[in-house]
């Protein structure tokens, strides 16, 4: 029997009501599609930013093996509960932690990369007619200690179970239903986008989208894996993000990312400082780095001769090729003129332009680029 993953994030399982919800919702989909389902599931709404809390309060530097062990445990209560949810409704449910799923990563803990997937267990478990619950965000190192996969790893999980298992799709499952050209608190004109490559998706995600994971994103780019996006109760179409999609060489969408962390300093101190921290680089020039420390846990001192320049936001346009024309460039750099809005730096490469700016006005910048970049959904059709 065909298979699909679906991937249900900790809004989706908040409550035990929502889990109930889910069952049916993964009863649904095998009845209907006359498929097998595996779901990746998160921890239950912020359990796991609790763990994290708990551990700062004992330690002011968390071990990062100990935290792996702390905060392992949300996904697997989740991942039970459904289990059991879903046995009440007559489905026969198996759960998994990630290593008894085979799921197989490096040893940089609280942040690891898969490096294999052995899903022998999983497909037995399937070939039993059964529904495969696995909890997300989690593996096991060669050295056998229990890894997590940092911010979003739960789509990792079920990207790199979906290739794995050559499921038909990959289903990503949240309170947003799809995809949207900006965020539509912000741009409130903003738009669903229907289907759009995954190289756009992984700009997107890397520009700070929060539907959307760098890393998922990425390996489903290179396995061929394509993911729908869509609201885990809601109606509505979602967002299909494909392998393969021809080029507007238009912008599709706007995002912004204002956590980032700015560091100025030698290249040889500031790498090590910030990888040993958990944290990733996202742009640089010249002696200063922008850095996403969403998995830098605890208090990390910067070495003699780095100096740390505070938070630093970072709004990004997206679309086909657009950091390869330089008439987007300046017309990006107009608007954001026009306005007021000071620049500290601007990137263009790839199917991104970025502009640093000042974190009081991004909401601002979001809009203004949203308005005069990204065609209306009326020109967006015709293209």
């Amino acid at each position: 029997m065909p298979c699909v993953v679906q991937k249900y994030g900790g809004s989706s399982v908040s409550d035990l009501d929502k889990i109930r919800q889910v069952a049916l919702r993964i009863a649904r989909t095998r009845e209907e599609k006359g498929v097998g389902v595996v779901a990746v599931v998160s921890a239950m709404g912020h359990t796991t930013q609790q763990l994290i809390s708990l551990a700062e309060e004992v330690a002011v530097q968390p071990d990062r093996r100990e935290l792996d062990m702390l905060i392992s445990v949300g996904e697997r209560i989740t991942m039970a509960l459904l289990a059991m949810a879903l046995g009440e409704l007559g489905v026969p449910a198996r759960s998994l932690t990630g290593s008894q799923s085979g799921i197989i990563t490096d040893e940089n803990h609280a942040a690891a990369r898969v490096v294999a997937v052995r899903p022998d267990r999983i497909q037995r478990h399937l070939d039993a007619g059964e529904v495969v619950i696995v909890a997300g965000f989690q593996g096991v190192s060669r050295e056998r200690e229990i890894t997590t996969l940092g911010r979003g790893g739960s789509d990792t999980t079920a990207v790199v179970l979906a290739a794995a298992l050559g499921a038909r799709w990959c289903e990503i499952c949240s309170d947003v239903d799809g995809v949207w050209s900006a965020d539509p608190r912000v741009v409130p004109e903003a738009r669903r986008i229907d289907e759009m490559g995954l190289d756009e998706a992984l700009a997107l995600a890397r520009g700070g989208a929060k539907v959307l994971f760098e890393d998922a994103v990425r390996y489903a780019r290179d396995e061929d894996v394509q993911i729908l996006a869509s609201s885990t109760f809601g109606p509505g179409a979602g967002t299909r993000l494909v392998p393969a999609r021809p080029s507007s060489a238009r912008p599709v969408g706007v995002t912004s990312d204002d956590q980032l962390r700015a560091v100025r300093g030698p290249s040889v101190q500031v790498v090590e400082a910030m990888t040993a921290a958990g944290a990733r680089l996202r742009r640089r020039r010249d002696d200063l780095w922008l850095w996403d420390t969403r998995n830098a846990h605890g208090r990390w001192v910067l070495p003699d001769g780095v100096v740390d320049e505070g938070t630093a936001a970072v709004v990004t346009v997206v679309g086909s090729g657009v950091g390869e024309q330089p008439s987007l460039l300046v017309g990006a750099e107009d608007i954001l003129q026009r306005a007021g809005i000071d620049v500290r730096a601007w990137w263009a490469s790839g199917d991104a332009v970025s502009a640093w700016i000042g974190e009081e006005r991004v909401a601002e910048a979001v809009a203004l680029l949203h308005r005069g970049l990204v065609p209306a959904e009326g020109e967006a059709a015709t293209r």
